[in-house]
């Protein structure tokens, strides 16, 4: 790379909701922003998370110059444990987004990370690279915006923002920094593009504690309330709305837990002792005075409301009489899940309310006037758009040619582009780093497309596995062949089917030949087999042991 040219590299966020993580690289010095993670799509079958492929910073790790956070939303965090624990640079943060990124190194079992905590007036030098913050609005408090300046020029980057007049920790996304930042001259502008298909301007969350007053007013029972874990701004809306109602408060989901007791210690989270008690005290009162915030607006499989859904949870039932309010739209992919999790709250007698039925959600995301009006402010010379699936990428950069950038000014990217730009112009030079890394349990890495074909096949057909027997000194047939399926067929149900198959190996194997050739022959014979008995095409296993 030349020394004159600044390296952008796209490691998520881009074609993409979530996994939101961007490397500037000057002269072989590394400015890494975010490091956040996906949730795992419908076919991803196991997976626990999917976070960025950090093989690019972990070659260059002795490289890393900091780590900027620009807030604490899981999509931009959640792959710090994974970053952190192969790269030792400073992590830079404000008070909130600090205190949920030390949750999860702890949760992570993470020591020794070198955490500063920032305002957004401060300034931090980040050799070549200078970071300056700015306050913006988003979903949850402490949120800032970016403006680095590098030897090429000034680079901003919005963060998660929207335009909101009065949010409910009553600070407003900082207009005179953006106008200053525009003024003095920007090359290049980075701006979030989730929001890009919705016309107008994001509704401000003061909306919203009005629709939620409503329905938690005129509820008869208890009210659960389903959101993001990391979403303060609308926890202090339920708790401000329930004390005002006389309802208690209580809290559910390991994620929830942990987020409330930093925020509440950090004074971003006000609730009285009086007002949040635990589930066990709330089982005490009657149902008309009691609220439950808790973790499934996206239909997790293993989260609170999922599993009260299921009927499965084992501190909470949701039975008739109950008002279960999601305040969270669908991320993309996430609709059948969350469409289940709704069908079994319904079945369950719940009233149930959802953003297509009422407006209990507000997007923390600028829609497209907003996304015009930053681009305006800040009158970049270049200009690519951020934290999107591709069509929203695509529709953001319509509105920047709107607003007077001219096309070739603009560069829309993809997790794993290289773009290397100065002022006379960029243009994506490499792409590397893109894949997906499935998280599963302690494995990191190690599930691949190859595992997840075998998953989807499995779900899809089932298996079927013969164990058979050889003598090692004549190569006969030792005992019957055992056949074990699952998801294939009811073995009760079966009418003789898997004696038939038992008996199909047993004339391969006395066929006889080496353990490979056995291994071969019955796969290819059950194979056959399944096809032409059900016309189904289980995962055949076949096992030869020699004794």
């Amino acid at each position: 790379m030349a020394a004159s040219k600044l390296r952008i590299v796209a490691l998520g966020g881009l074609g993409e909701i979530g996994r939101n993580m961007l490397v500037f690289e000057y002269d072989e010095r590394l400015l890494i922003v975010d490091s956040g993670l996906m949730i795992p799509e419908n076919d991803m079958l196991g997976v626990d998370i999917v976070i960025p492929d950090l093989s690019y910073v972990y070659e260059r790790a002795d490289q890393v110059v900091g780590v900027v956070v620009t807030h604490g939303h899981e999509d931009h965090t959640g792959a710090l444990p994974y970053l952190l624990d192969r790269v030792q640079a400073p992590v830079y943060a404000t008070r909130l987004t600090r205190g949920l990124i030390e949750v999860k190194l702890r949760e992570a079992k993470l020591t020794g990370v070198d955490l500063h905590t920032i305002d957004p007036s401060d300034v931090v030098m980040l050799e070549p690279f200078c970071v300056e913050f700015f306050r913006v609005s988003h979903s949850i408090p402490d949120g800032v915006g970016l403006a680095i300046s590098t030897p090429v020029g000034l680079v901003v980057h919005s963060g998660d923002f929207k335009f909101d007049h009065s949010p409910v920790d009553g600070r407003p996304t900082d207009f005179g920094r953006l106008a200053e930042l525009g003024a003095r001259g920007v090359l290049l502008l980075l701006s979030d593009s989730t929001n890009a298909e919705s016309q107008g301007y994001t509704p401000s969350e003061q909306s919203l504690g009005e629709t939620l007053a409503r329905s938690i007013a005129q509820a008869q029972g208890r009210v659960l309330v389903a959101t993001f874990a990391s979403n303060i701004s609308r926890l202090q809306q339920v708790m401000d709305i329930a004390a005002q109602h006389g309802r208690r408060v209580a809290v559910v989901g390991r994620s929830m837990v942990n987020n409330v007791r930093i925020a509440r210690e950090l004074g971003y989270l006000r609730a009285s002792e009086d007002t949040l008690l635990s589930v066990e005290q709330l089982e005490r009162l009657p149902d008309h005075e009691v609220v439950l915030i808790c973790t499934g607006s996206q239909g997790e499989p293993t989260s609170a409301l999922v599993r009260m859904g299921q009927g499965t949870f084992r501190s909470v039932s949701v039975r008739p009489g109950d008002t279960v309010i999601v305040s969270a739209s669908p991320i993309p992919g996430n609709e059948e899940m969350v469409n289940r999790t709704l069908d079994n709250l319904c079945r369950l007698g719940a009233d149930v309310f959802y953003d297509e039925v009422l407006d209990v959600h507000v997007s923390g995301h600028a829609s497209q006037e907003e996304q015009k009006m930053m681009i305006n402010i800040i009158r970049p010379q270049y200009f690519i758009p951020i934290h999107g699936e591709y069509r929203h990428l695509v529709l953001h950069a319509k509105h920047a040619r709107q607003c007077g950038i001219p096309r070739e000014r603009i560069f829309i990217l993809e997790t794993g582009d290289f773009l290397e730009l100065d002022a006379a112009g960029g243009e994506v030079v490499d792409r590397a780093g893109g894949n997906y890394v499935f998280v599963d349990g302690l494995g990191i890495g190690d599930v691949r497309e190859t595992v997840l074909d075998d998953r989807r096949h499995l779900s899809r057909n089932g298996f079927l596995i013969a164990v058979v027997a050889v003598d090692k000194y004549t190569g006969g047939l030792i005992g019957q062949p055992q056949i074990v399926t699952r998801g294939f067929i009811d073995e009760g149900e079966s009418n003789g089917l898997l004696e038939r198959a038992r008996d199909e190996v047993a004339q391969v194997v006395g066929q006889g030949g080496t353990r490979s050739e056995l291994v071969a022959r019955i796969d290819n014979c059950l194979r056959r087999f399944a096809r032409q008995e059900t016309g189904r095409r289980p995962m055949i296993v076949p096992v030869v042991t020699r004794v």
